[in-house]
């Protein structure tokens, strides 16, 4: 079955909607208010985007899950900490992922990011560890931003930095993947090479 296309800016939305209730909340009231309400606008867009198109993203089941495990763990033991590395922990989770992969001969970058890519082998290789240095850097980033800023600059880079962030490393890859696209085989080029199989 093939899963419903939504309004394109029905998954930026779930994506950012939850990072603005965070950063509003803050905004409003203090991070473990902020925290508690992202927890429950990250779970909201999980469901809405199985109603909206009968599927979740890997990735986003996999951050809902860290999210809501941090974000527990913030509030029972009033620790700020918990929720501001789980965003390094993420990031390192799927560099591990992706970098593990290619150390087996294998991209999980089209599952990861739940995108149908059609590129050759060494398309897939590269593409999949500039991901995994992006994550790399990104954790490291996440680090030095809550060591070294007041808590309300974490949240404000969180909600409207690093995003806007990953967009643009993800335009970035499109020449990639343009230049290592691999073109489907069209109906008539089967039926000739059927044929001359045969004939053969």
């Amino acid at each position: 079955m093939n899963k419903a296309q939504p309004h394109p800016l029905f998954k930026l939305a779930t994506e950012l909607g939850p990072l603005i209730v965070f950063f509003a909340a803050n905004a409003k009231y203090h991070l473990f208010v902020a925290t508690g309400a992202f927890m429950a606008a990250i779970v909201a867009a999980m469901i809405a985007s199985y109603v909206v198109t009968r599927h979740v993203p890997v990735m986003a089941i996999v951050t809902g899950i860290i999210v809501l495990v941090f974000g527990t763990l913030t509030l029972v033991l009033h620790d700020e900490t918990f929720i501001k590395v789980k965003p390094t922990i993420i990031y390192a989770l799927f560099a591990a992922i992706l970098g593990g992969g290619l150390l087996f001969g294998r991209s999980f970058i089209a599952i990861m990011f739940d995108q149908m890519f059609n590129l050759t082998p060494q398309g897939w290789r590269i593409l999949t560890l500039r991901w995994a240095l992006f994550f790399c850097a990104m954790a490291v980033l996440n680090e030095v931003i809550w060591r070294t800023q007041s808590t309300d600059f974490w949240v404000g880079f969180k909600a409207f930095g690093a995003i806007p962030l990953t967009m643009m490393f993800a335009i970035a890859q499109m020449p990639l993947t343009r230049r290592y696209h691999l073109a489907p085989v069209s109906l008539e080029a089967s039926e000739a090479d059927a044929g001359d199989v045969r004939k053969g």
